[in-house]
């Protein structure tokens, strides 16, 4: 018996990086999962699906609402119900870090309209559907540099840090619908694209040291976090940031 049998979840930017890992222990756990990305999420699915959990893919771009609204349809058509929604799409490694003075407005305005209004577009679509069966998990996704106030990234750390207050507020709105809303703030972590980008393996001995657990962060770190808040050992728990990045952020 795993945590989530019979709950269905969507878990957004999972074609790669972490939120491969999200989706899989989600299904692991037996959760049926719409994986969804703005990229191809066949592999993902593949993968599920080898390992006998039960995945379908759907590529989606979080800042489209149509695509959102046909996202979460198709996925209610598919297996019935929507429990669970992890809003992890956000633009992150493709970002180049820099001094403030050097972002200009488009580049701004284009990780504010992924990073927080897709999260917001996601949860507005997903709430519906849980509020029909007075149950839900919403869980997002901040960054621990919200709480070291990490500089040339000012754009992104924003970003996440709205989701921190998005949390908060959201988890009153919802909370006597039966809905939790959590956040999850990790540390950098070795995904894909961090081991093959430069800029990032430069920074990466550096916020190793900080930690209190001095190694490297994986994105297996973070699926026991995210199993919690999207089962129900966490129903009396709402309105919540963890941070997990080895106790580098200790918040």
């Amino acid at each position: 018996m795993g945590k989530l049998d019979g709950k269905v979840a969507i878990v957004t930017g999972a074609g790669r990086g972490i939120g491969v890992e999200y989706a899989k222990v989600l299904a692991e756990e037996g959760a049926m999962v719409t994986v969804s990305d703005i990229v191809d999420p066949t592999t993902t699915v593949n993968i599920i699906k080898q390992a006998g959990g039960e995945a379908m893919g759907i590529e989606c771009d979080v800042t489209k609402p149509d695509q959102i609204e046909s996202m979460v349809s198709k996925t209610v058509e598919a297996y019935g119900k929507l429990d669970i929604m992890v809003t992890n799409a956000a633009l992150f490694a493709d970002l180049q870090q820099k001094s403030f003075l050097e972002i200009d407005e488009a580049e701004w305005d284009r990780v504010m309209q992924v990073n927080t209004r897709g999260v917001f577009s996601c949860v507005k679509a997903a709430v519906p559907e849980m509020k029909k069966n007075g149950y839900g998990k919403i869980v997002n996704i901040a960054s621990g540099t919200v709480f070291k106030g990490t500089p040339m990234l000012l754009h992104y750390v924003s970003s996440k840090g709205a989701q921190v207050a998005f949390t908060r507020a959201l988890a009153r709105e919802v909370g006597d619908d039966g809905i939790t809303v959590n956040c999850i703030a990790p540390g950098l972590t070795m995904s894909e694209k961090v081991i093959d980008d430069d800029q990032w393996i430069a920074v990466k001995d550096g916020n190793t040291a900080s930690r209190a657990i001095k190694r490297e962060q994986v994105p297996e770190d973070l699926i026991g976090t995210l199993v919690f808040f999207a089962s129900s050992d966490s129903d009396f728990i709402t309105g919540q940031t963890l941070v997990v990045d080895g106790g580098s952020a200790m918040h």
